[in-house]
């Protein structure tokens, strides 16, 4: 296939053969040759056949030399041509969201920039502005948040740390729940404490983290405890002696509860044994009534009963809710908005602040200081050309012989690039006048920055290729009918005496004022049915019917069109 040219890529074909003619249309022609040929040696012969010769013979004008080359052993490729325009592979373009006064400048057109280059400053109250309600707008869309994910959870009631429950209260299924109702009592039985009262005279002797032997008498037991605070109160005792407070915790080893007569014994620096100046009852660690948090239709259990052992966290009472999980979803979309409103806004200010977002050259920048600015202007273009992009169309003939990492030729203005194929676009196929084109994208190494933006280039690229192959100049194969009515591909040969197996052809008949477009055999030039393969735009190879260095005819060289006589 040759070479194509736009506006679409197409390959030029062989002329398509001629309707058949009838064998006996093509017998008449024959005859009516011959007949003239004996009219033309009758009159020779009868004295008068000169002038007839020359009348019949000069039809063609001056038909000049014949030009002739021999075929040639070469290499011969097929390509695809057609036209594309090459764009930046990458480029950043900035438009403002808010007025605002430039106040410095950085950049002029043409400058080439590195990401993070600053470009310019301009002041613009209203993005501040824009920035600051966006940010407070999502600060309040997120408490609100916080505060339903809190409802949501205090929509179970938990244990707030691990012990026994005591006063459990009764729930039925479906009831409704207030929020503050109590739910039971949780006592943290795993530790014991004992406030005792010691006197004064052995302030110094008693401290924190001290070791203390606890004695409970209803179980004739010790237990080894730990002085956890000290209170410098001032409880006077009936005698008038005044006396401060110890806490005492111990471990309660499951047979102890509180109300229980305890005393206890501390060791002074020097030995003695330090005493209270009364015995004390036991108290749980901790005590603290569980309520609800929450308003809602009971919907479950746990282990909700009186003396039952929970763990920290434990879930106790389940409540529903026929709204929560709703608000937070919808709550949530709120936050996913506000959030977008403001990375807009943070962009927006920094644009107005902006630093070059990618390496390039300034292809535009439209702004001077002391100048107002709008929004929606764009103020600053950057474009990195050391890689272009070039998309061409490739119809459906030729889309199969291309792929990706595959180069193609281009050309600008005579300055010659490859491009590599990076992208073939088959969804995004064009039909159109019977066929059906493809974008392809080419990748352009451009660092000298030669090639333009928006440059239209013209692409070829090889489609099939035939080596050491005989060769023939393209005008040198000629379609004409045999005398069946078939169109052949023909090669006018020269030969020093005719072939035993010359074809019988169809030929035009050469009128008077007329050129021949063939050779005649008084000339050595012979016919020979050839079967062709691919073509360029100058020669066609030949697959059979002649070898390498048969004289082939070209064409007549004409200089004279006249003729007389």
């Amino acid at each position: 296939m040759p070479e194509v040219t736009n506006p679409q890529p197409k390959v030029e074909t062989p002329a398509p053969p001629r309707a058949p003619v009838k064998k006996t249309g093509a017998r008449k022609k024959k005859l009516v040759k011959r007949l003239v040929a004996l009219g033309v040696a009758a009159a020779i012969l009868g004295g008068g056949g000169f002038a007839l010769y020359k009348f019949l013979n000069s039809g063609s004008g001056d038909q000049g030399e014949i030009y002739a080359q021999p075929a040639s052993l070469g290499t011969i490729q097929s390509k695809v041509s057609g036209s594309g325009t090459a764009k930046a592979k990458e480029s950043a373009a900035i438009t403002l969201t808010q007025s605002g006064t430039v106040q410095e400048v950085y950049v002029t057109a043409g400058q080439t920039v590195m990401a993070g280059d600053p470009l310019y400053t301009i002041y613009s109250q209203a993005a501040e502005d824009e920035v600051s309600n966006a940010r407070k707008k999502l600060e309040d869309l997120q408490k609100d948040m916080a505060d339903l994910q809190e409802e949501a959870s205090n929509l179970t009631v938990r244990a707030p740390f691990a012990g026994k429950l005591q006063e459990v209260q009764d729930f039925d299924l479906d009831q409704d729940v207030s929020k503050g109702t109590t739910v039971a009592t949780l006592v943290n039985d795993r530790k014991l404490k004992l406030s005792l009262y010691f006197s004064y005279a052995y302030e110094n002797d008693i401290q924190a983290g001290q070791s203390v032997s606890v004695s409970i008498p209803a179980v004739m037991g010790s237990f080894t405890g730990t002085v956890e605070a000290v209170h410098k109160v001032s409880y006077i005792s009936p005698e008038g002696a005044v006396h401060f407070e110890a806490v005492i915790v111990f471990d309660n080893p499951g047979t102890l509860t509180a109300g229980m007569d305890a005393s206890a014994v501390l060791k002074a620096a020097d030995g003695a044994d330090i005493y209270p100046y009364e015995n004390g009852k036991t108290e749980f660690y901790e005590t603290r009534t569980i309520v609800a948090k929450a308003s809602g239709p009971v919907t479950g259990e746990g282990n909700l009963l009186n003396y039952a052992n929970v763990s920290a966290g434990e879930a106790l009472l389940y409540l529903g809710s026929s709204t929560i999980d709703t608000d937070i979803r919808n709550k949530q979309e709120e936050i996913d908005e506000a959030q977008e409103r403001l990375d807009e806004a943070v962009k927006a200010l920094e644009d107005f602040n902006a630093v070059a977002p990618i390496d390039g050259t300034v292809t535009s920048c439209t702004l001077s200081e002391g100048a107002e600015v709008k929004s929606g202007d764009t103020v600053v273009i950057i474009s990195n050309t050391t890689t272009m992009l070039v998309t061409i169309q490739v119809d459906d003939r030729n889309i199969s012989f291309i792929k990706p990492g595959d180069m193609v030729e281009l050309d600008w203005n005579g300055n010659p690039y490859m491009g590599a194929v990076t992208a073939i676009d088959m969804g995004g196929a064009q039909s159109g006048q019977g066929m059906t084109n493809y974008p392809v994208t080419l990748s352009v190494d451009n660092f000298d920055g030669s090639l333009m933006d928006g440059a239209w280039l013209q692409y070829s690229f090889v489609t099939s290729e035939s080596a050491d192959c005989i060769l023939v100049p393209t005008s040198s194969v000629k379609y004409v009918s045999d005398l069946e009515g078939n169109r052949q591909a023909v090669v006018f040969v020269q030969r020093e005496e005719r072939p035993d197996d010359v074809p019988e052809l169809d030929l035009p008949t050469v009128e008077p004022g007329q050129k021949r477009q063939y050779p005649s055999e008084a000339e050595g030039y012979y016919p020979v049915i050839v079967e062709t393969g691919i073509s360029d735009a100058q020669n066609v190879e030949i697959t059979s019917g002649i070898q390498e260095g048969d004289m082939v005819f070209v064409n007549y060289t004409v200089t004279d069109m006249g003729s007389s006589w």
